[in-house]
């Protein structure tokens, strides 16, 4: 949206899914914009040796008879990544014949229509359906009837049905000699034979599909016959395929699938495959990848599995666009664990001013940015400038993958982008790159161009940088009145912004796990995680919905761990015991529970039979019931508590002691024994005017219910829900 300016309008809606909300929002855009990035485009002008000046100046731009003979000198090349892998060589050869066909009628219309605007490519297309049925019926429906049905025929295809069977059925009453049903045979056979001319293959909304890739095959064949940097074209290509991945596709750490449908959408699919084999060809060894192409429901998959995964990701976690050091869309941060980055440090020389420098080369996957390292009086600092914004935003990207969150930004009003990262952002990054600083302070120590007294508290952040978790900043961890306090500063919005989005994608919620506080006027902002966050954190590294979720998790809880220790013993064993009730959470079963409890100097056998937590809306009030069924010394009831907010929104749960079977006393003590059983704790019992007892319990009896699986999503829910009512 920043590269295309103001919208000229929104519209959208939302749909319920199981995962929550999802919005579908559209924007619109003048076409005069896009053409003006298509008239201002360096690149497009690299690859097709001309300036274009619209978007249908694009189209016709491209030789689209070059594409399909390039596809099809690769199709046997091509087979072996075309339908699942059970499928036979027939079945192969057949998908791929199929897809090959949809090429080449996308080529076929996209050549025909050069040249012609919308209204001359409707004239040219009325003109061959109208000689088509002039053919088809034999010349009996000729002139100005095959012209009528022709349009007719168009206007059917595009979807005015209703309108278009009344004009042929005008039209057959008006012929002499010709009966209805020969004049539908007529239309039926076009509308299924010559489809495509009459629905109209090479309208914008099909040929979009092919114009990204057909730019790609071209840009990757030019720098395999090195008529173009190799380096600059694996980066766009593979910007260009990670923006389609993030439109139409999943990124995940076990697949990366781009889904590709609509009319034609195997010709697409295909000219895409063929990319990616390309892309291949310029690769190191180790980074080559294999991908599968399958039908799914009427669309087509092109999936990376397993090793490729890994292999592609790597790749992608280097190309995917980005503004300002993150990435943009969230899909992406999938590629950053599996990034196998290389830091390579340069001479340590004496500069201007008694500066003391070295040179820095981050690389992955082929790709390399050379930063410039100085120890400066007080830090050390790593930086980049320049005048190529796109240069600039791979360096952050690259800084990103080595654990370090640095920011893009302009040099006041001038063209020129820098990054910049100072000694605590460096000595929270990865090993790789804190050896290597540590490695140019111990060089310039050596040769005497530091004082070893300054180098030693370099030295001590970058080598204390190692206990902590890979690629997290420093987040500060105390107690404060008691309570723990999780809390990473900063005043760089996109750092905050990204260690947000990494909670959310670990499955926390903002507001109920976490708060985020952007900066403002340089003063730091921050992101709190909130005693539930922990919790919630440790529950699902044990019990999250998937391996990837929990692996997030857990990397979490464990550098809040290696935090904690390192700020004593009292903040230690206050986040073990978060982490522990919330690894607890939902670990226990209801059904089958059986244990002995001591009440009032009474030993009680309790056994559940079954439970749920129920929520419902009283009057406005958001309840909880607790519902069990259980024996306790041999006597089969359902217990119910009900939890409410009451006073200062505090939890309390409250059961009435029943007259049945033998009085309420006796059935108190039951439910006491039934409580302690299951939660640890004994509830309190209160003897009421009229012989009525209550049972009530609290939020720590609440807690124990947590930690049974039946009541557990139940009881997070309604807390959620009702907190700070």
């Amino acid at each position: 949206m920043g590269l295309l300016g103001e919208e000229k309008s929104f519209s959208g809606g939302a749909s319920v899914t199981k995962e929550g909300i999802k919005f579908l929002i559209t924007a619109y855009w003048p076409r005069e914009r896009e053409d003006q990035i298509l008239r201002e485009s360096r690149w497009l002008e690299s690859v097709l040796g001309r300036r274009v000046e619209s978007w249908r100046e694009l189209v016709d731009a491209i030789n689209w008879s070059w594409v399909l003979k390039r596809v099809e000198e690769l199709a046997d090349e091509l087979k072996p990544w075309i339908g699942p892998e059970r499928a036979s060589d027939e079945e192969r050869e057949g998908l791929a014949r199929r897809m090959l066909g949809e090429l080449a009628l996308l080529a076929h219309f996209a050549e025909a229509r050069r040249g012609k605007d919308d209204d001359e490519w409707r004239e040219e297309r009325v003109r061959r359906l109208a000689r088509a049925v002039e053919a088809l019926s034999g010349g009996r429906i000729a002139g100005e009837y095959a012209d009528r049905l022709a349009q007719a025929i168009i206007y059917y295809a595009e979807g005015y049905k209703k309108q278009a069977k009344e004009r042929i059925d005008k039209l057959a009453r008006e012929l002499i000699g010709v009966s209805r049903e020969e004049v539908w045979g007529v239309v039926e056979f076009v509308l299924g034979d010559m489809y495509c001319l009459a629905r109209d293959c090479a309208r914008d909304e099909v040929v979009r599909k092919f114009v990204a890739p057909a730019l790609e095959l071209i840009m990757l064949e030019k720098a395999r016959n090195n008529e173009l940097d190799r380096e600059e074209a694996l980066l766009i290509f593979g910007e260009m395929y990670a923006t389609a991945v993030a439109g139409d596709g999943t990124a995940g750490p076990d697949v990366v699938r781009l889904t590709v449908g609509g009319e034609l959408g195997g010709g697409a699919a295909l000219l895409r495959l063929t990319t990616l084999y390309l892309f291949k060809q310029l690769l190191p060894d180790e980074l080559k990848f294999n991908v599968r192409t399958y039908v799914e429901r009427g669309r087509y998959n092109i999936a990376a599995t397993g090793e490729n995964t890994a292999r592609f990701n790597r790749i992608l976690a280097v190309t995917a666009p980005s503004a300002g050091g993150g990435y943009l869309s969230e899909k992406f941060n999938e590629f950053v664990e599996a990034a196998k980055f290389e830091v390579r440090l340069g001479d340590v020389r004496l500069i201007d001013k008694g500066r003391v420098a070295a040179d820095l080369t981050i690389s992955e996957a082929g790709i390399a940015v050379k930063y410039n390292v100085y120890l400066r009086e007080k830090a050390i600092e790593l930086q980049l400038h320049s005048t190529d914004r796109s240069r600039v935003e791979l360096a952050a990207r690259l800084l990103r993958l080595a654990g370090v969150v640095a920011e893009v930004q302009k040099a006041g009003g001038r063209d020129k982008w820098y990054v910049y990262a100072y000694t605590d952002k460096l000595a929270a990054g990865r090993e790789e790159l804190r050896k290597a600083l540590a490695d140019f302070v111990r060089e310039a120590v050596k040769n005497g161009l530091v004082e070893a007294g300054k180098a030693e508290g370099w030295l001590k952040k970058l080598e204390e940088g190692r206990v902590l978790m890979e690629g997290w900043p420093k987040y500060n961890i105390q107690l404060t009145k008691g309570a723990l306090v999780v809390r990473y500063r900063s005043t760089d919005r996109n750092s905050i912004e990204q260690e947000a989005q990494r909670f959310r994608n670990m499955g926390l919620k903002e507001g109920v796990h976490f708060s985020v506080k952007m900066p403002e006027e340089g003063r730091d902002g921050y992101v709190s995680v909130l005693k539930e966050g922990l919790a919630h954190a440790a529950r699902l590294s044990v019990r999250g919905k998937d391996e990837e979720q929990r692996r997030l998790a857990a990397a979490f809880v464990e550098y809040i761990l290696e935090r904690a220790e390192k700020e004593g013993k009292e903040v230690h064993e206050k986040a073990q015991k978060i982490i522990e009730e919330g690894k607890a959470w939902g670990s226990l079963k209801l059904k089958g529970f059986e244990r002995e409890v001591e009440v009032n100097g009474r030993r009680y056998k309790v056994k559940v039979i079954d439970g749920e937590a129920v929520e419902e809306d009283r009057n406005g009030r958001k309840l909880l019931r607790i519902k069990i069924t259980a024996e306790v010394d041999g006597v089969r009831s359902d217990y119910t508590i009900t939890y409410g907010r009451r006073g200062r929104n505090v939890a309390v749960g409250r059961a009435y002691a029943r007259a049945d079977p033998d009085g309420r006393e006796a059935d108190a003590e039951r439910y006491s024994a039934l409580i302690k059983a299951l939660t640890g704790r004994e509830p309190n019992v209160y003897h009421m005017k009229g012989g009525r007892i209550v049972i009530e319990c609290y939020e720590g009896h609440l807690k124990g219910f947590a930690r049974y699986a039946e009541l557990a999503d139940d009881i997070e829910k309604w807390l959620e829900e009702t907190r700070g009512r």
